[in-house]
């Protein structure tokens, strides 16, 4: 392992040894939730991950009748994304004590980006905080072999490995540009799990959110990004917030920090990946 990565798997285990701060989201886009273009109501729970992770920039969606009610269609070849809809409702059956019952269902919705015939949308809100480049960090980036698109818009990063594309919200909307660097290489970390690039368990078999094989993966690309963020000089601002995370993650594993060190393994060859070097090769600085 190269220095870089001993000294920064050697904080790390002492930021967890010590106890973290609570893990906080570094970028602030709840102007743009999803929501319903409608009724203006925000999606709440599980929706509004599914709908952040779509490539679109509008916060707004509809259902197929309220698009057809609008006067406007559905481009065609156009796939609706699915959500989740539940309440508690008066339970009849004299044979049960629960006076209430949960109601599931589902439905579909289209964003406005999606759909012809609709102007009167109102545009995404404009986030400013300031965002000046890191040079280091995007000379990095242009170092990745196959990277995947990125596409910008929203409040949810997400990576996609079915579609094999980057989900992130606009700079602007994060709180300085080393924590916007660190949560796009975080997600970069998960695309090097892509049978194309290393591959890698965590993305190439299917997985439930919190499920083992997940909490795993989700170790593997903050190591990740926790590595590139050290290579690109920036981790002293982003390491603690990154201890904290991993340490939610641990939780749901149950602490077992021997994982810790298996996903640091991982996160090393995907950081060589996005690096394009071969193993164990230093960085050209001084360290």
């Amino acid at each position: 392992m190269c220095k870089t990565y001993d000294v920064i798997n050697s904080k790390m285990m002492v930021l967890l040894e010590q106890g973290t701060v609570p893990w906080r989201k570094t970028w602030n886009a709840e102007s743009n939730m999803p929501k319903n273009l409608i009724s203006g109501k925000e999606y709440r729970g599980i929706n509004v991950f599914m709908l952040g992770c779509m490539p679109y920039a509008s916060p707004y969606w509809l259902t197929f009748k309220q698009v057809q009610d609008r006067g406007g269609h559905v481009r065609k070849g156009e796939k609706s994304t699915p959500v989740i809809f539940w309440k508690w409702i008066d339970n009849k059956d004299a044979d049960t004590k629960t006076g209430k019952v949960p109601m599931l269902r589902y439905y579909s919705v289209f964003n406005v980006e999606q759909v012809e015939g609709i102007t009167s949308t109102p545009p995404p809100e404009a986030i400013n905080n300031s965002f000046t480049p890191i040079d280091r960090a995007e000379q990095m980036l242009s170092c990745m072999p196959l990277k995947p698109q990125i596409h910008y818009g929203g409040n949810q990063p997400s990576y996609s490995p079915v579609l094999d594309y980057v989900k992130m919200p606009v700079a602007e909307s994060f709180e300085s540009p080393e924590e916007y660097y660190s949560t796009l290489f975080h997600e970069l970390t998960h695309a090097t799990g892509h049978a194309s690039r290393v591959g890698r368990k965590g993305i190439l078999e299917p997985s439930f959110f919190c499920s083992h094989e997940y909490s795993k993966e989700e170790l593997v690309a903050e190591m990740g990004a926790a590595f590139l963020c050290g290579v690109a000089g920036i981790e002293q601002n982003t390491l603690e917030n990154s201890a904290a995370y991993i340490q939610g993650w641990l939780k749901a594993l149950k602490n077992d920090k021997t994982l810790l060190v298996h996903a640091a393994a991982q996160a090393q060859k995907a950081s060589d990946y996005i690096l394009n070097r071969k193993g164990g090769e230093e960085e050209d600085q001084d360290d």
